[in-house]
């Protein structure tokens, strides 16, 4: 395993989502890994920690969450501008060699064999948490964060620190058709204190 991968403690792991990145959702079962894009992913909950994210009922990954009650979610850099748009428009159900021919690296981390995608700057592995009405009328899927990693060199001591990374390890955003934005410069407001 990469040493700049670090586990994140369950109470910071809402931080991984809060600046309200595109992720990657990643899944397995009966030996079918799969990786989508997701746009409408956010934190939910401190303690356990939970997340949402929104999956069209259309995709794979979302019958192996479903077949399995478990998932990944992953911050993907702008390194991985390229891959995160293809993983988002290309399907596995019609092109079942899409991970290889994309060129996804998957990794495991921790002892549940759940497939990571090598790049990413932050991962958290969730149990489903059911709720057949919002999945079916929403497409709203909740899950309970149950481990958390970020890499080191852009994710420290429970926060982000995109300022002192590289421009390849800043989150990206998708607006529409393609077109992202990557995270943009820190600011920082005055305190309430100081008034």
């Amino acid at each position: 395993m990469n040493e700049h991968i670090q586990p994140v403690p369950l109470d910071k792991a809402y931080r991984l989502l809060t600046h309200g990145p595109t992720v990657l959702v990643s899944a397995h079962h009966a030996g079918v890994d799969n990786v989508m894009a997701a746009a409408w992913a956010c934190a939910l909950d401190f303690a356990p920690p939970k997340l949402t994210v929104v999956l069209d009922k259309s995709t794979l990954t979302r019958e192996l969450i479903e077949a399995s009650g478990s998932f990944v979610i992953q911050v993907p850099t702008a390194q991985l501008l390229q891959l995160t748009h293809e993983v988002g428009t290309r399907s596995r159900a019609s092109e079942p060699g899409k991970l290889d021919a994309i060129g996804v690296e998957l990794m495991r981390l921790g002892a549940s064999g759940m497939p990571y995608v090598a790049g990413c700057s932050a991962w958290l592995e969730c149990r489903l948490l059911p709720e057949p009405h919002n999945q079916q009328v929403y497409d709203l899927f909740i899950g309970e964060v149950t481990a958390a990693w970020a890499d080191d060199r852009v994710f420290r001591n429970g926060h982000w620190e995109f300022e002192s990374a590289g421009p390849e390890w800043r989150s990206i955003h998708h607006v529409a058709g393609g077109h992202f934005y990557a995270i943009g410069e820190p600011m920082a407001a005055r305190s309430t204190d100081d008034e």
